[in-house]
């Protein structure tokens, strides 16, 4: 008896524990949602600073870029034309030289010595010209009166011819020595700027040197060599039908515009290697920012998109049904609207559709917004308040600093 008491404390003392324990939990269950729900009407009526944009109308550039190779509008190796010995060399290396100034001279006295022999063998060959010329006339007149034969008046014309002939050889060896001899001077084909000196006064130089004296090239104007994919190739010559297209030439790294110039060619093959199809510019280089072999970065202006809808490329992100952009209401809540892209340049979007001119989106702080969500927004450019205590990140924190959205 005494043991069936005991066993029925012990049984009520378990199901009174039991039951203190479920109302513990539920009244603690009811305690924690209570605080989740006031931290989440907290969190939803807080207003999230974010950055926006005006949605605008402009004209919008659009260009193609490649990877470009400058090149010398000319590069002529200077080689001597006669056989001599190189008795003054007249350029500094890197001078900027005209053409026809003179930058060497080989020791012309060989050259003026056959001139000399060339032109008194003319003298005299003139001088037996003419005497045969008289003999002839006699000899033609005698033949006429029977009184020589005709044999010798002929044979005399012949004489005469031949001399004429000779003549002509000297005339022709006087030509080919003055121009030897003007070969001695070596002078400038071209605008440009000499590089280094590859043969030096005293030396023997010869027409059949390979090497030359210098390299001249010339770097005003100058041309840079540029690739696109063959598939910008429809778009090029349908636009080059309207007239010349505009290239620039920036710094590899983007960062300085070197140059404007004009597109000349589009080559006549596309590489099957890498389906890129070779242009060619021209551009103005007085202040030599561009330098043959340089590598430049070539922005092809292909046309302008006249009075074009866009907004910072910032602006679209990408949800399940697409791309969507959050649009400030006047209650400053946003709301995500779908939109369509047309063409991307630089940090600029064209829109399709789905947004109109002067409506407010958020360029920046999109991650921490849903629909409906309340913000505070500052334009684009202006400077971001102090983030006060309790406050969420601002706008302009960085993405990898931010938490991820609860």
């Amino acid at each position: 008896m005494r043991e069936r008491r005991t066993v029925l404390i012990v049984i009520a003392a378990v199901v009174i524990a039991a039951a203190g324990f479920f109302v513990y939990r539920r009244t603690s269950a009811k305690k924690q949602a209570g605080a989740q729900r006031e931290q989440a009407a907290q969190a939803a009526a807080r207003a999230i600073p974010v950055v926006a944009a005006p949605v605008q109308r402009r004209d919008v550039p659009i260009y193609l870029d490649g990877l470009g190779n400058v090149a010398a509008f000319y590069t002529v190796t200077l080689r001597s034309q006669v056989d001599g010995r190189l008795d003054k060399v007249l350029f500094r290396e890197g001078q900027q030289v005209r053409k026809g100034e003179l930058l060497a001279q080989i020791d012309p006295r060989p050259f003026q010595n056959q001139l000399r022999q060339a032109e008194g063998a003319l003298v005299r060959d003139r001088a037996q010209l003419a005497a045969a010329k008289v003999n002839l006339d006699r000899y033609r007149q005698l033949a006429a009166k029977k009184l020589i034969p005709q044999q010798q008046a002929d044979d005399q014309a012949a004489l005469v011819g031949q001399l004429e002939g000779t003549v002509a050889v000297d005339e022709a060896t006087i030509a080919s020595a003055k121009l030897n001899l003007e070969y001695s001077s070596i002078r400038s084909p071209i605008d440009g700027v000499t590089g280094v000196r590859i043969v030096d006064p005293g030396n023997l130089v010869h027409a059949s040197d390979t090497n030359g004296l210098v390299v001249l090239t010339q770097l005003d104007p100058i041309s840079v060599l540029f690739s696109l994919p063959q598939d910008d190739l429809a778009r090029v010559t349908q636009e080059l039908q309207q007239g010349m297209l505009t290239v620039e030439a920036w710094s590899r790294d983007g960062a300085q515009k070197l140059a404007t110039g004009q597109l000349t060619l589009v080559d006549n093959q596309i590489n099957a290697n890498t389906a890129t199809l070779r242009l060619k510019a021209v551009f103005p280089n007085s202040q030599k920012l561009l330098w043959p072999n340089q590598f430049v970065k070539s922005r092809l202006l292909l046309t302008t998109r006249k009075d074009a809808l866009v907004v910072p490329a910032t602006v679209p992100q990408r949800g399940p049904d697409g791309l969507f952009a959050y649009v400030i209401q006047p209650d400053q809540t946003v709301q995500p609207r779908n939109i369509e892209v047309d063409h991307t340049e630089g940090d600029l979007v064209i829109l399709a559709k789905g947004l109109q001119e002067g409506e407010q989106v958020v360029v920046d702080g999109q991650n921490q917004l849903r629909a409906g969500a309340k913000v505070t927004p500052r334009q684009a450019g202006q400077p971001a308040r102090t983030q006060r205590e309790g406050e969420g990140p601002r706008a302009d924190t960085p993405r990898t600093q931010r938490g991820p959205r609860q």
